[in-house]
């Protein structure tokens, strides 16, 4: 039964009684979840069962009693180790990678503060994990915290049928937002898809709770956006549901923007069907670029073509790579069932919060099939059903305000033997098909009922009623003959326990809606006409992290049309405090308010008074900050935040009693502020009331119970031992939540809090302390007045290595400045300084590196960040001078592949000789090994110089991995290296030798996976020079047969605009049968496209999925190639040579451009 809500008052000044925060949860009735309170929660030892043949005994015998046991058993709640087969991943790139416009899912693909997992080994092993389990009697939950928190495998027991993708290895593959991922189970996806810690350990927590279930808590520090999530799945007793409860904390002083989506895996074979909601007329894919109709496709979409009518739901029916999310906004669940299995999966939440279904499917074609290879061993194909909370698509971006908690809960369960579904909730699920004059009836409960009433109606008139016993283990199936002409519209099935209805379904009738409006690029800033039109603009571009457009040129055209433009100057403000710029914010803030109060107004909108007083706060202007803040909570809605900050001003002053009173307005305004109601435990720590400081501690622990700095207030308050071993256990595993605990303490100007916190997180590190918390714990010595202590601490930051330390809080800056004041001779602190201020700021960041790399000469990353950064200044010198400190970092330590990589790219941008370069990666060979990009380019130059033998040779010992939707060639650098020696083969008269290299050419090993094979097919140009070598062996009818079939092949099947240089082989081939019209019609394409994208070149993608564009230069000379390819096919070979010669000056390595001159 549901409780009152709680109230800011009822917890936080009626006794601090343990009270629960609010989720949907249980008990549905076809309506959207009730909302209930969770019982307390207590921790108790685990419950362990045997192993060996015990266990398999055991395990059989819950499995029967499940059948028909009524509910009543606590769940089991245990952990065990587990040995799965791993394919080993390399060493973390110790480079930090930043950003330049790579793209990632259709959004930025931000690397930095993480490192780069990318370099993966063929290297399987036997790893051991710690699996955490939940079970009851019809459920069995595998959970891995070392592997993102997800769940690993999800069992039906009633008939051992894997509701989720159970993987039995675990192979990465470059998939996620920083390299490493895997396939199968349930990853959670917060903030952004596929997120940077898939694959990464989490915390986790263990709980039973005093109902009989049990929840596993996993969550962590999120670090590009310091924000945290928390996930606790859980099972109940006598039911076969998963719950999940999540919450998403903005623990930062400003809006921050979230995508929340759970993706479960689920295997499929031919008789999978994806089920969506009867109501649901149409899918989306991502960004809502495009549209169909569902579940029967008529139209192309996402590069697929569906012709004249496809049943979509089915599996089988993709060949390719989609993703499609249902345009449905009524109903409350997804499924997928397999026919062959009778058995499926369910996903239910409260589509008001959780709005999102999603189907993504890698398709039955070679690229379904090789990602399969790349991502399992034997466990087959799957598909992933997917479900967003505050968001419908990816990219979709909801916002969360400053110290904003949003919660969603999911369910999924097994259902089976009921033939798919129509209807369903948290109690059960209920399919109905009709045919003629007979109904099939099916349902599905959740729970066991002895006597649960199926019915069958005609417009209320009974057709069939039965009482039946039903549960998981036992659904209820039933033919039903129905009258003559009957109006399945007017027939509805239902099942009801004691007068209660569990579910039912009627036909409804479907009134065909219009194709919804897809989404459209924005034009460019001078094109909008209003202000609030740019002002919108630019606040989707930075809402969505759109990684082609920036927020910025819409927001200076606003500007400039009007300088005191309340909206876009807030916007730009907070923008720059994001990026630390906290003067530059206080400029447009003060702008924003001039406007706002003009006429001695009291403005509707406090939003620019709260970061105008953040911005002074955070620039230690307190006595400005505490009056502009205190205006701030005038406005409702900037109470909490504006409170929450002056509550830290009172403690910087120790103003104990105007603290504590400024939190409770502070959660009066917003209940769930974690870092508000540790701050208020803090406070009355130091105080004097520790009791009430723990209590209030529970609350925060409720709302997030894997949060460290709850976890060292409660500590601090208490002084346990064995909490004291948790929390440097956490510190050990998750250092980064030892520097925001800290900074929490801080920010309120509670040093010895915050020392406490560091030196606990430098007992845990033991000699791997990172540098960071030693300045850190100098900064609290200095505000404490120990100069000696922090001198100590200093010293010893600058002695620890430099390697993989990438800051991630502003308030490093000043930390960092300050030391390097105290020691201007630390290169490394300045080193750590321009790797945070290098996205912000880069201007900044370039001096403290160029400084960095005076003083310690022998550093190669801080030469290679000044040349990645020179790199993308512009200016006519900029390739060169990156070039110089790149040549640097190589001299200094030539033992990172990184550089080597890096290096070639930056010569090749300069057109410098192919010889010279390839020179170099040989001289090194050993060091260009170790990763895929560096090994890729020499191949390439191998490939351009002609020796092909030993090109083909390293491509074929070793394995090279390839990023979803990624540009790595090596697939296409084998089809080159073949075509070429076969020609070379050809004129030496090695006739069968020649054919066998295009043989090999037509099928690359499954050790070069490729993403663009399909888009830069060389099919034709294969089948034309095996033409000509049957020709020259005597064979013309052969030499015919493989003409024609290069004239068959069309240039990847693509639209007109996509048209490639396979399409000239395919018009020689035709000139070859005499076909000189169509050949013409084909070459004079060619030379359109190419023309054409000269002409108009190319800009940023808005709806860009992966990757980074190509310089402008290289795109130039492909353009430049397709145009001579088409004029030398028609004959006009002056015209033709002139634009090879072009492609070549723009680009000194383009193959094709080298081969076609004669080269």
């Amino acid at each position: 039964m549901s409780q009152p809500p709680v109230t800011a008052t009822s917890v936080i000044r009626q006794g601090l009684r343990c009270n629960s925060i609010l989720q949907s949860r249980g008990n549905w009735t076809g309506q959207r979840p009730s909302l209930e309170c969770t019982t307390c929660m207590t921790i108790r030892s685990q419950d362990m069962i045997p192993q060996g043949p015990s266990r398999r005994v055991l395990m059989a015998v819950v499995a029967l009693c499940s059948l028909s046991t009524v509910a009543g058993a606590q769940v089991r709640l245990y952990e065990r180790d587990v040995v799965i087969p791993t394919y080993e991943l390399g060493p973390a790139e110790p480079n930090p990678i930043f950003y330049f416009g790579r793209a990632s899912q259709g959004a930025e693909g931000r690397v930095y503060p993480y490192p780069l997992y990318d370099r993966l080994t063929n290297k399987k092993v036997d790893r051991v994990y710690r699996m955490v389990y939940l079970e009851n009697e019809y459920i069995r939950i595998g959970i891995l915290p070392e592997v993102g928190g997800r769940v690993f495998e999800a069992v039906d027991k009633t008939n051992g049928y894997n509701f989720l993708y159970r993987q039995h290895v675990i192979k990465p593959a470059l998939i996620g937002l920083i390299g490493a991922w895997i396939s199968g189970g349930l990853e959670w996806n917060i903030p952004h898809h596929h997120r940077a810690t898939s694959t990464l350990p989490v915390q986790y927590k263990t709980v039973h709770n005093d109902d009989g279930s049990a929840t596993v808590w996993v969550g962590e520090l999120e670090l590009r956006h310091r924000m945290r999530w928390a996930v606790g799945y859980t099972i109940r007793p006598g039911t076969c549901v998963l719950e999940a409860s999540v919450r998403i904390i903005n623990r930062t002083p400003v809006a921050n923007s979230m995508l929340c989506f759970a993706n479960a895996a689920i295997h499929v074979n031919d008789a999978y069907q994806v089920i969506f909601p009867p109501g649901t007329q149409f899918v989306t894919h991502h960004a809502k670029r495009e549209f169909t109709t569902w579940p029967i496709a008529t139209s192309r979409y996402g590069g697929a073509d569906f012709g004249s009518g496809t049943d979509i739901s089915w599996y089988k029916n993709h060949w390719s790579a989609n993703s499609m999310f249902a345009w449905n906004y009524e109903d409350d669940f997804l499924a997928g069932y397999d026919h062959l299995a009778q058995a499926g999966t369910m996903i239910v939440a409260n589509h008001h919060i959780v709005p999102g279904k999603k189907l993504w499917t890698w398709g039955t074609g070679p690229r379904g099939r090789m990602w399969e290879r790349i991502l399992t061993d034997e466990d087959g194909p799957y598909m992933e059903l997917m479900v967003g909370a505050y968001c419908d698509n990816q990219p979709d971006y909801s916002w969360l305000g400053p110290y904003e908690t949003k919660q969603a809960t999911f369910y999924w369960y097994p259902f089976r033997a009921i033939g798919g579904v129509k209807n369903a909730n948290l109690e059960a699920a209920v399919n109905l098909d009709v045919n003629d004059r007979t109904a099939m009836l099916a349902f599905y409960t959740t729970r066991f009922h002895r006597k649960a009433l199926v019915r069958l109606e005609l417009a209320g008139r009974s057709l069939m009623q039965e009482i039946v016993t039903i549960s998981p283990g036992r659904p209820y199936a039933k033919r039903v003959d129905l009258p003559e002409d009957v109006n399945k519209h007017a027939l509805k099935a239902s099942i009801s326990v004691h007068g209660r209805e569990l579910v039912a379904y009627s036909p409804a009738r479907t009134e065909r809606l219009p194709m919804p409006r897809p989404v459209e690029p924005p034009p460019a800033p001078d094109q909008i006409e209003t202000i609030e039109g740019l002002y919108l603009t630019g606040l989707r571009i930075e809402q969505f992290h759109n990684p082609a457009f920036e927020p910025d040129p819409y927001w200076q055209q606003a500007l400039r049309r009007d300088p005191c433009d309340i909206r876009t100057n807030t916007a730009v403000a907070i923008n720059y405090i994001k990026k630390a710029r906290f003067s530059d914010a206080q400029t447009h803030l003060q702008r924003a308010i001039q406007r706002s109060t003009d006429r001695y107004t009291t403005p509707k909108d406090a939003e620019p008074f709260y970061y105008y007083g953040l911005a002074l706060k955070i620039q230690g202007k307190l006595a400005q900050a505490y009056d502009v803040l205190y205006r701030a909570t005038w406005d409702v809605r900037w109470q909490g935040p504006a409170f929450y900050t002056l509550a830290q001003i009172a403690c910087i002053r120790k103003d104990w009693p105007d603290a504590l009173s400024l939190l409770d307005c502070c959660l009066e305004a917003g209940a769930l502020n974690t870092r508000a109601i540790n701050l208020k435990a803090a406070v009355l720590r130091h105080m004097g009331k520790r009791k009430e400081a723990v209590a209030v501690v529970q609350l925060a622990e409720r709302i997030d119970p894997l949060d460290t700095t709850g976890m060292m207030e409660r500590w601090l308050a208490q002084h346990k031992s064995l909490l004291a071993k948790q929390i440097e256990r956490t510190f050990r595993d998750h250092p980064a939540t030892a520097l925001e605990t800290a900074m929490d303490y801080a920010n309120a100007g509670l040093w010895e809090d915050a020392n406490a916190t560091l030196t606990l997180a430098t007992k845990a590190a033991g000699q791997g302390a990172s540098p960071l918390v030693y300045y850190y714990l100098a900064d609290l010595a200095m505000r404490q007045g120990n100069v000696t202590t922090a001198r100590r601490y200093r010293a010893e930051a600058m002695q620890q290595p430099a390697g993989y330390v990438f800051p991630f809080q502003y308030e490093a800056i000043q930390i960092l400045e300050e030391a390097i004041q105290a020691n201007p001779n630390d290169a490394k602190a300045q080193y750590y300084l321009g790797n945070l201020l290098f996205d912000w700021q880069p201007q900044w960041a370039i001096h403290y590196w160029q400084r960095s790399a005076s003083l310690d000469p022998t550093f190669s990353i801080v030469h290679r960040n000044l040349a990645i950064a020179y790199a993308h200044q512009g200016g006519s010198d900029s390739i060169q001078k990156a070039i110089g400190s790149l040549e640097a970092a190589v001299r200094s330590y030539p033992r990172y592949a990184m550089h080597l990589a890096e290096l070639d790219e930056l010569y090749q941008m300069a057109g410098t000789d192919p010889n010279k370069r390839l020179a170099i990666l040989e001289a090194n060979q050993d060091v260009v090994m170790q990763r895929d990009d560096a090994t890729s380019r020499l191949v390439e130059l191998l490939v351009f110089v002609g020796r092909y033998d030993k090109a083909i040779g390293l491509m074929m010992a070793r394995p090279f991995a390839v990023w979803e939707g990624g540009s790595l060639t090596v697939a296409d650098t084998w089809v080159n290296a073949h075509i070429l020696r076969a020609r070379r083969l050809l004129d030496q008269g090695q006739y069968e030798r020649a054919l066998a290299d295009l043989t090999s050419a037509a099928n690359v090993p499954d050790n070069l996976p490729s993403e663009s094979r399909g888009a830069n097919s060389q099919t034709a140009e294969i089948d034309y020079w095996k033409g000509l070598i049957y020709q020259a062996m005597g064979d013309p009818d052969r030499a015919m047969l493989a003409w024609q079939q290069a004239g068959r092949t069309l240039s990847g099947g693509r639209r007109a605009n996509a048209i490639g240089p396979d399409a000239y082989w395919q018009a020689m081939a035709l000139l070859k049968l005499g076909q000189k019209d169509q050949a013409d019609s084909i070459l004079g394409q060619l030379i359109a496209v190419g023309k054409q994208r000269l002409d108009s070149p190319k800009t940023g993608e808005f709806f860009e999925s992966f990757g980074r564009q190509l310089p402008q230069r290289f795109r130039q000379a492909q353009a430049h190639y397709l145009v001579g390819l088409g004029y030398l096919g028609v004959g006009e070979s002056e015209k033709g040579m002139h634009h090879l010669r072009a492609a070549l000056e723009a680009r000194p390595d383009h193959l094709g451009a080298k081969v076609a001159l004669g080269g």
